[in-house]
């Protein structure tokens, strides 16, 4: 009998511990459901109207400014190269020397003849004089003073001939010197002393390019003709300097203009070329190099650009945005994107300026969960 109350005793108070229990539990979810959760933190960006120019990304080669091949002009045995190769030349300097002593003679050969002729002139002249003093008095016939007139006509072409081939032959010895015609980077030379050169021959003896200006040549699909032209036609476009890309994307301190478009189209590939001036006073860039240039072809007002991480996509693939309201709930935007501009998406439509949108931390916003914002820093920001 003492057993069996002492059982129930046992029971008793399980029962009650376990109701104690089971009291704390309920206080304990109440208390927790009460309390708020938690904010979401975030990282967001507002979204400020901005001018912003659209660019076709092209590819294009390096041309030389101008482009001089260095030829004889006379034919003879090179004596000397007075440049060093692959050095800076300028305009008018002497870059070989042929034998001038054949040319030498020719000259006096030539001085000499003038010599002769004038000596002619004089005496053709003298003849005239005494035909015209004697013709009054008829002493001499009027065929004889005609001839006196012919001879000193005929004397006086005589010396304006023989100027004329003692010229020649000055010029000749000149072009012994050869010269460069215009300033700029001479490459190897392609005769040595002791060749002999001719003006027949199809080897020149050097080449000079200037390329303190160059020329790019872009290729644009003729696809997009009537985008360069109206690009062309409109001043604001036109005026815009076109940045230039190395090939492994370092941007190049000068900027080039554009100077024409092809007016025919590549059969082969359906390309036309657009053609660029650059400065290149450095000597950065170098005939036959490749280059990438943003060719300019539209300005866009009151545009809309969000970093590209901000982006999101459902599973269709439709693009969309988290708006921060004013009540610091997130919410979904559906967009449209339009071209990406160095690393910001530029949007057509679904968001207003002045709006806050979630850059990064969207897998954070979940239903009406309130969101603690931290300011965005695009990378690289604030560095020198």
């Amino acid at each position: 009998m003492a057993e069996t109350k002492a059982g129930r005793r046992a029971v008793a108070a399980w029962v009650l511990a376990t109701l104690l229990l089971a009291g704390c539990d309920d206080r304990r979810g109440t208390e927790g459901d009460g309390q708020a959760a938690a904010p979401a933190r975030v990282i967001v960006v507002t979204v400020v109207p901005e001018t912003v120019t659209l660019v076709d990304e092209l590819p294009g080669r390096v041309a030389p400014f101008r482009v001089a091949e260095i030829r004889a002009q006379v034919g003879g045995i090179i004596e000397k190269r007075l440049f060093v190769q692959g050095s800076e030349v300028a305009a008018g300097q002497t870059l070989f020397q042929i034998d001038p002593a054949p040319f030498e003679a020719d000259v006096d050969s030539a001085a000499a003849v003038l010599q002769r002729a004038e000596a002619g002139l004089t005496r053709a002249g003298l003849r005239q004089e005494r035909a015209t003093a004697l013709l009054p008095s008829k002493a001499i016939s009027r065929e004889a003073y005609d001839d006196a007139v012919t001879d000193l006509a005929q004397a006086t072409a005589t010396v304006a001939e023989a100027r004329a081939t003692l010229r020649r032959r000055q010029l000749d010895l000149e072009f012994t010197s050869v010269r460069a015609p215009i300033a700029g980077r001479i490459g190897p030379a392609l005769a040595s002393e002791g060749t002999l050169v001719s003006t027949t021959m199809s080897t020149p003896l050097a080449v000079v390019q200037q390329i303190d200006r160059v020329y790019v040549d872009l290729r644009q699909s003729s696809a997009r003709l009537d985008t360069l032209r109206a690009a062309a036609a409109d001043d604001a476009v036109a005026s815009l300097p076109v940045t230039l890309h190395a090939a492994d994307g370092r941007p190049y301190p000068m900027a080039g203009r554009v100077l024409f478009s092809d007016i025919s189209v590549e059969p082969g590939t359906g390309n036309v070329t657009v053609r660029l001036e650059v400065p290149n006073a450095e000597r950065l860039l170098l005939p036959g190099m490749y280059v990438r240039a943003d060719l300019p072809r539209a300005v866009r007002r009151n545009a809309l650009l969000v970093p590209q991480e901000a982006v999101v996509r459902d599973d269709a693939a439709q693009p969309f945005l988290i708006v921060v309201g004013a009540d610091k709930r997130g919410s979904r935007r559906p967009v449209e994107l339009g071209p990406v501009i160095r690393g910001r998406h530029l949007v057509h439509s679904g968001l207003e300026p002045g709006e806050t949108i979630v850059v990064q931390g969207q897998d954070r916003v979940q239903g009406d969960v309130v969101l603690e914002t931290t300011p965005y820093v695009p990378a690289g920001a604030g560095k020198t």
